[in-house]
């Protein structure tokens, strides 16, 4: 979804809640309510990560101002919407991580067997499935998932879904003659820059406007210097940026850092049929420098 598209959405609302520790974050500031979240050393809890690992948080300093607990936030709604006794067995952090546990049985994600925070504390993290008769030696092990060869399907076995290679589903044309690319531009960068935009030590290690890589051809074709004030222009709109000549660019490409919110300006909004994972890699889009 473009930035455009979701503003337009935005606007549709009659009344926007926006939860979140930043008052500062764009979506914040369009919010007609902000509940102000405490972060992580703020608040007591658990959280998993990508490793499947769930580990505990210990609240380490007390929140500032109005914020509050993801966990007490969700109470205080649910008493202001008059259906706090549906959360009555939510006494504590730990009481709704009891709550998960049960709701987890029989799933591939069960974790029964972890029999409450100071098993989690002592193990330093324990990955999921961790039921109830876990036959592993420790929790403390690092566990790949299907090591026993079977997969979640009836018969067991893994299924793999494949295609033949497919076009791109925006090629370039006479209108829009050059590729657009979309990627990492520094280890500096993260995203859309919400937190790492926020930072003085990181916002000088990378260049404070977006900018565009092009081939050396084709910025000869166009009279393009480095630096030059340029606009690229999609299907989805248009925007200017700063031209940066290289030739790490092959011919009739470009290259954008996904990072500044002009290159979501552009990018053809395709999504992976499967997964449903967004593809934003590449677009076509012409060029045309500003006098």
């Amino acid at each position: 979804m473009q930035r455009a598209e979701f503003n337009q959405l935005l606007d549709k609302l009659d009344f926007l809640v926006v939860q979140d520790m930043y008052h500062s974050t764009e979506t914040a500031q369009r919010a007609d309510l902000v509940l102000p979240a405490a972060g992580w050393g703020e608040k007591d809890g658990t959280f998993i990560n990508s490793e499947r690992r769930i580990g505990l948080v210990k609240k380490v300093a007390r929140a500032p101002g109005q914020a509050l607990s993801d966990f007490n936030i969700l109470r205080l709604i649910s008493h202001y919407w008059g259906c706090g006794e549906m959360f009555a067995r939510w006494s504590s952090p730990e009481a709704v991580f009891e709550l998960l546990k049960q709701i987890s049985s029989d799933r591939p994600c069960d974790i029964r067997g972890i029999r409450d925070y100071a098993m989690i504390d002592r193990c330093g993290g324990i990955q999921w499935p961790w039921p109830e008769n876990a036959e592993v030696k420790s929790p403390v092990q690092e566990r790949r998932l299907f090591e026993d060869g079977l997969y979640y399907h009836a018969d067991g076995r893994a299924k793999f879904l494949f295609e033949e290679p497919r076009e791109l589903p925006e090629q370039p044309d006479a209108a829009f003659p050059l590729l657009l690319l979309t990627g990492r531009g520094t280890s500096s960068q993260w995203h859309t820059q919400t937190r790492t935009g926020k930072s003085d030590v990181l916002r000088q290690l990378y260049p404070e406007e977006a900018y565009v890589e092009i081939n050396p051809a084709d910025a000869a074709a166009l009279t393009i210097y480095d630096w030059d004030r340029v606009q690229v222009s999609s299907r989805r709109g248009a925007v200017l940026v700063s031209a940066v000549v290289t030739s790490t660019v092959q011919p009739g490409q470009l290259f954008m850092p996904m990072h500044y919110a002009e290159t979501n300006e552009l990018t053809f909004p395709a999504f992976d049929k499967y997964s449903r994972q967004p593809s934003y890699k590449a677009c076509a889009v012409k060029l045309e420098k500003q006098i």
